[in-house]
């Protein structure tokens, strides 16, 4: 369990090279992002504005006491100020059908890059962390990327805007108004950097929390079985605890962006009034250039206010976003090669010639091991646990690459094939096929989506499943949870057989596949099973002898190779490694 404590380790990047790389995902809908910046434009510059008009109606229209010429300014201001909301509206709504757009662009990439990856890839990872990487680090993407187009653009434009302003319509004014500024951005790079390190850490600790709940409801038979709700509990309760903790550092450290900014603001601001009053006299100053600059002095430190908390969201993204990438551009090592060829029809001869393979570099399962199966041969698979029987069986069907020598079907090596025609012509069954979400009927059709009701019902009877399908209350429409927990183990493994005699394969590989079915049921399965073998190349790894005894070859695979080879007959007669196997399983 303390495993899920351990954070994954992720090449950390800078956030600002990540980020660029997320919102380039936008440049799809360059139309709409104009739209939005020529709207925020006019609300900026509606913004912008209004202090002036403020100016200009004070000193021009009140202190002379223009009635007429007030009445036109303030309708001038109220159209253009109703003119600004309405553009927002229209913004807002635009970016937010652009980034949830966005969203379910990236999501989808990275499920499918998921999808193409290998098996090594998901052996060193729990399936929760990469749930969390789908569902909830591209989550965390979308206020960022709404917000960077409606937040920080706007803002930062804003800024200099009334930096401008201020310098021209007073340099005094304005340097005393800005005096806090130089203290404000030492402030932020310290806590910046503080909360960037913390959001890191919270978004790995609710990875790992993520992981763990995946897991734990997954096996939550095994929990229950054993009385281990006590332990798994405990363990949660150090997860939540590892990403509270972790969350309320981070919010700690935002949480200074704003005071800090206050202290700033309002040092500014009485530096402006001091040396206004103070140094320049009150003569020497209109009242309406005195309110027209307090108006620009809250315009430049609430979008800073606006931006610290942007930045809040950009690092707390930025982790997600990092996330997010690593594993999109992880490679898979199992893939078409330039030039792959779609492999044709096959008839099922398989070669091994001087094998060798390891999941790791320091340790190798099959050392140079060969061997030659002619087309429509059963071979059976038997050695002790761990021995390389299943790296077999997965190296024919190239979830793994072999480190060197040749592995070729009909001749051909299947690193020079394309993956999906190699496997189309593959059916596996291992002891825990796994059963789909849905009816019956679906998780059978798997097998070939296009088959026929007649061709379907046919695979069924063809393995035995039919007649207990038939008996359930909605037959072949059954609906079943993930995993088909409303049926028993043998009768999920009929399901997955019909699935697998549905594809109709050249080259068929079962794995541990009837030891979850009862005597009874393997003696009504035995027969499709052999209706299955014919005319097809077989792989067989079984404990039972009951399942290997009608095999063509024996293949004892043991200390990295291939031990001992026969047929059954010639095994017996040995009396070697294959006898003592038996032996051991009828003691």
């Amino acid at each position: 369990m303390n495993s899920y404590k351990q954070d994954e380790k992720t090449e950390k990047k800078s956030k600002f090279s990540t980020m660029p790389r997320l919102f380039s995902y936008l440049l799809a809908y360059k139309g709409r992002i104009i739209a939005v910046f020529a709207l925020m434009a006019f609300g900026t510059v509606v913004d912008l504005i209004n202090p002036l008009l403020q100016e200009r109606a004070i000193d021009n229209y009140i202190l002379p006491g223009d009635i007429p010429g007030l009445i036109k300014i303030v309708i001038l201001g109220a159209v253009l100020n109703i003119l600004t909301v309405i553009a927002i509206k229209i913004r807002m709504l635009l970016m937010a059908k652009t980034s949830n757009k966005v969203i379910q662009n990236l999501r989808q990439q990275l499920y499918d890059h998921i999808q193409g990856l290998d098996l090594a890839f998901f052996d060193s990872r729990p399936s929760g962390k990469i749930l969390a990487r789908i569902i909830g680090d591209t989550n965390s993407l979308k206020d960022i990327i709404e917000n960077a187009v409606t937040t920080l653009i706007p803002n930062m434009v804003t800024v200099i805007a009334v930096l401008v302003i201020m310098f021209i319509k007073n340099w005094k004014l304005a340097l005393a108004a800005l005096c806090s500024l130089p203290f404000m951005i030492a402030g932020i790079f310290l806590i910046s950097v503080m909360a960037e390190k913390h959001w890191r850490a919270k978004r790995q600790k609710s990875s790992n929390m993520n992981a763990f709940i995946n897991e734990d409801l997954s096996g939550i038979k095994i929990i229950q079985s054993f009385r281990a709700e006590t332990e798994t509990d405990k363990t949660f309760q150090e997860l939540v605890w590892d990403d509270r903790k972790e969350f309320i550092r981070a919010v700690r450290w935002c949480d200074g962006f704003g005071s800090w900014i206050d202290i700033c603001w309002s040092v500014g601001t009485a530096a402006l009034y001091l040396v206004g009053i103070k140094f320049l006299g009150i003569d020497n100053v209109s009242i309406g250039t005195y309110i027209a600059f307090g108006s620009y002095v809250s315009m430049f430190w609430q979008p800073i206010m606006n931006l610290s908390n942007f930045y809040n969201q950009f690092v707390n993204a930025a982790s997600g976003a990092e996330r997010i990438f690593e594993i999109i551009d992880t490679k898979a090592f199992v893939k078409d090669k330039d030039g792959a060829q779609a492999l044709p029809p096959i008839k099922g001869s398989v070669q091994f010639k001087d094998v060798t393979f390891g999941y790791d570099e320091e340790k190798k399962v099959l050392q140079n091991v060969s061997f030659d199966v002619t087309a429509g041969e059963t071979i059976a698979l038997v050695g002790p646990t761990g021995a390389g029987k299943s790296t077999v069986v997965n190296l024919i069907s190239r979830f793994y690459d072999i480190d060197s020598g040749s592995l070729c079907i009909d001749g051909k090596d299947v690193r020079d094939v394309q993956l999906e025609t190699l496997r189309t012509q593959m059916g596996i069954m291992t002891q825990d096929n796994y059963i789909f979400s849905g009816t019956i009927r679906e998780n059978i059709m798997y097998g070939k989506l296009d088959a026929t009701e007649e061709e379907m019902i046919a695979a069924s009877k063809a393995v035995h499943a039919d007649d207990f399908i038939r008996n359930l209350p909605d037959g072949y429409d059954t609906k079943l949870t993930a995993r088909g927990g409303e049926l028993s183990n043998g009768q999920r493994q009929l399901v997955a057989f019909a699935r697998t005699m549905l594809s109709n394969p050249k080259i068929l590989i079962l794995d541990e596949a009837t030891s979850s079915i009862d005597t009874k049921t393997e003696l009504l399965v035995q027969a499709g099973i052999s209706s299955m073998l014919k005319g097809r190349t077989s792989f067989v790894i079984a404990h039972r002898l009951s399942t290997i005894q009608n095999a063509d070859r024996i293949f004892v695979i043991d200390q990295g190779g291939i031990i001992e080879s026969g047929t059954p007959a010639e095994l017996m007669a040995k009396k070697g490694a294959d006898d003592k196997l038996r032996q051991a399983q009828c003691a």
